[in-house]
């Protein structure tokens, strides 16, 4: 609402702001014609050169992926053989390769290093400067060599043309149509000893007797020097001048470049140059014209911009300071959003505007998207309120950026956001919005040098399909809310016409399980862990039951998320540690694994907790594998990594639960050292048909073993999963194809049995 100023001066103003706005429409439009032919040719410069710039990089990586298929070209003669097959495959004749895979690519082909390696990376023999060295560092190369083995094991690049793929030993082959395999190969630009190399690595197989290729077979590994001898050869073929390779860009670069990339994805650097643009030039010819132009129009308008500026100061003074008053009393000051009682306004409005249409035969809903930040509260306690604020501004600002611009987002504070948004659609439209508000909190905020994976939970809600009352639908909204923090982190539930029922039956199951922890009626159970190299039991992993007398077996996905948000979850991890700790303690040898909730890890006082079961139960910390997930892991201040430190200190060790499917898995194997890795069990359930699936899990297995980390795999519900997880490396396995959780005392028994016979008549 516009408010009417009274009084003497009103036609002064008035007048004022007419004769302005006539003096300032014709030196806009003067500015804008001066604006527009400026932007036009500047515009078309910048296109001319910005083609230029392209056409260059795509010239530059075309012809440095011609250079990288003639370094392989010039090495079938090793690759593509039967004697090499003979005698650096199926044998290891090592004067043989010496001469062969040594001295010749040294003398010949200018590899200043090579190496034959397994399919799976591990060195058969190495060479510098065409010499064997029999302790080749091959440590310090392995992870890019293997990265550059992943990527030719992948059949992306192929020596040949492909007809046909067969299956040779475990692997799919590429053969020609006249039968033939051929050489799959894969290329990286890495750094090695600080001197910028090209690593290839390719496939050898044989040219005549195919019948040789009855495994997947060695590969010729090389690394040859990219200096300034090469570059500037490079140089001389592009007719690029200043042509060379930097790692890293500096500001504010006017130079054309190329970024390269190893073949795990790493940015090695970029190849630059001097571009040759046309944009200079054409500057040049227009400058005494457009100087020309400027002048005139900076003198006319020098007379003219005094004369508005002193007539619009006083009512622009004005309407700014009422618009700034208005402006914070309806947003909120921290993040600059529109606040509950602005949202409160907007929401009656739409409703009822959305009725009036509805009853003149129109269509259309009003939305609201209750939205909560998860773990919210972790992050003020553990790294302070002034993160949280600055978490709040960021998620702010992505509500702004990713969604509509008709939407209205307010705050109500805390970590408490609202959406509202009008469209048509009914469920689908919600669902969509759903999508959208989760989706928008899935990457990390970066916060003081803190990456933090904080995602949301949403409810939504819509009327006046469901309700025109506006303090009803953020009700339900909320109800929503509820309901998604009860399935877990970054969900979202449309309300519907149960959850009030819903929302009744979760308070009732918070009082029985706070009864059932007092009065001891939950269960550990426990499922087997099995060594693949003896078939013996390894250990078991202890998994939590509810078996409620009246309501039946409650599953741990409907009680965990009511005690995490209901402050439960401490003492339902205490006393699944006691449970679990009394029961196995007198067992034959065999390890233990409990799950911990981030919540028992982050309590005050869990340390003091778990030591003294320790000494209650009489248990041996060193039976007993303390398995966490990355939720543990999104706190990266130092109360984190003092708990996880002081566990293994008292014996405990510790395992990555569920690895491969969070954000920011590798890092925390960088940030910590973890006893073992769990593959979560989505890789598994689809490894028969997927062939990404088997190159990551083999992958993940090479990783953690580089790392000295057990592996193990979890959901191996076939006997052709626990091949194929068998094949890429793991140690241990887990799952229905052996057997499922068992109760303590069968569990027991079990392993008083022979482990190896029974799986064997079992499978």
């Amino acid at each position: 609402m516009t408010r009417q100023i009274h009084g003497p001066g009103d036609t002064r103003l008035s007048e004022e702001q007419r004769t302005g706005w006539i003096v300032g429409a014709t030196f806009a439009a003067l500015l804008a014609l001066s604006g527009a032919l400026m932007a036009a040719l500047n515009h078309s410069i910048h296109v001319v050169d910005a083609f230029t710039r392209k056409d260059e990089r795509e010239m530059v990586a075309r012809y440095l992926d011609t250079r990288v298929r003639t370094v392989i070209i010039g090495q079938t003669g090793q690759l593509v053989w039967d004697d090499s097959v003979q005698h650096a495959v199926r044998h290891t004749d090592l004067p043989w390769m010496d001469r062969e895979l040594g001295v010749f690519p040294w003398t010949n082909q200018g590899a200043e290093e090579t190496m034959l390696v397994e399919p799976n990376g591990t060195l058969v023999r190495g060479w510098r400067h065409g010499q064997v060295m029999p302790d080749y560092p091959y440590a310090k190369a392995r992870w890019q060599v293997e990265s550059v083995l992943s990527q030719a094991r992948s059949n992306r690049r192929v020596y040949g043309q492909v007809a046909q793929f067969r299956r040779v030993g475990g692997a799919l082959w590429p053969f020609d149509a006249r039968g033939a395999p051929l050489s799959r190969w894969g290329s990286s630009l890495v750094w090695h000893d600080g001197r910028l190399m090209l690593l290839t690595a390719a496939a050898i197989v044989p040219d005549r007797n195919y019948a040789l290729l009855t495994t997947e077979p060695r590969y010729l590994v090389s690394l040859r020097l990219v200096d300034d001898r090469v570059l500037h050869a490079l140089a001389a073929d592009l007719l690029l001048p200043d042509f060379h390779f930097v790692r890293t860009l500096p500001p504010l670069s006017t130079v054309n470049s190329l970024p390269r990339f190893s073949a795990d994805g790493t940015r090695v650097g970029f190849f630059v140059w001097t571009p040759q643009l046309p944009g200079p030039a054409i500057w040049r010819g227009t400058a005494p014209l457009l100087a020309t132009w400027i002048f005139l129009f900076l003198a006319v308008l020098a007379g003219g911009v005094m004369i508005v500026r002193r007539m619009r100061a006083t009512t622009q003074h004005l309407q700014l300071s009422e618009a700034q008053a208005q402006y914070n009393a309806l947003h909120d000051p921290m993040s600059g959003l529109a606040n509950r009682l602005h949202f409160a306004e907007r929401l009656r409005e739409e409703l009822a505007d959305a009725n009036r249409q509805r009853q003149a035969g129109g269509q259309g809903d009003v939305f609201v998207g209750y939205i909560d930040l998860d773990a919210f509260k972790t992050v003020n306690d553990t790294m302070g309120h002034h993160v949280g604020d600055e978490l709040v501004t960021q998620v702010a600002q992505r509500l702004r950026d990713g969604l509509l611009q008709t939407d209205l987002i307010a705050r109500f504070g805390g970590d408490e956001f609202v959406v509202l948004r009008r469209t048509t659609g009914g469920l689908g439209a919600a669902n969509a919005l759903g999508r959208q508000i989760v989706g928008l909190m899935a990457d990390p905020f970066i916060i003081a040098g803190h990456s933090l994976g904080v995602t949301c939970s949403c409810g939504i809600s819509w009327g006046p399909g469901q309700t025109d009352d506006a303090a009803e639908l953020l009700r339900r909204a909320d109800i929503a809310l509820y309901r998604a923090k009860q399935g877990g982190r970054a969900r979202y539930r449309c309300y519907t016409n149960g959850m009030d029922a819903t929302e009744r039956l979760a308070r009732e199951l918070e009082l029985e399980l706070r009864r059932a922890i007092a009065n001891d009626e939950l269960e550990a159970h426990f499922q087997p862990i099995v060594d693949l190299a003896t078939w013996q039991i390894e250990g078991f992993e202890a998994l939590l039951r509810w078996p409620h007398p009246e309501r039946g077996d409650i599953g741990p996905g409907v009680f965990v998320p009511i005690a995490e948000q209901s402050g439960l979850m401490v003492p339902l991890g205490t006393w699944m540690l006691r449970r679990v700790f009394m029961q196995c303690r007198h067992w034959p040898a065999a390890d233990i694994s409990i799950n911990l909730s981030p919540i028992q890890i982050m309590a005050q006082g869990f340390i003091e907790t778990i030591a003294a079961l320790v000494q209650e139960t009489g248990i041996s910390p060193q039976r007993v594998i303390l398995e966490v997930t990355e939720g543990v892991m999104l706190d990266r201040s130092d109360h984190v990594a003092q708990t996880l430190t002081t566990l293994q200190d008292m014996g405990f060790r510790i395992a990555l639960d569920d690895f491969g499917i969070g954000y920011s898995s590798l890092s925390y194997l960088r940030s910590f050292q973890f006893d073992r890795i769990k593959i979560d069990r989505s890789f598994v359930q689809n490894i028969e048909s997927d062939l990404d699936a088997q190159s990551i899990l083999g992958a993940i297995v090479a990783l953690g073993q580089t790392l000295r980390m057990k592996v193990v795999a979890e959901g191996v519900e076939t006997e052709l999963q626990r091949r194929l997880v068998h094949a890429a490396g793991c140690e241990f396995v887990q799952g229905h194809l052996f057997w499922p959780a068992l109760p303590a005392d069968q569990a027991c028994a079990l392993l008083a049995r022979n482990a190896a016979q029974h799986m064997q008549q079992a499978i």
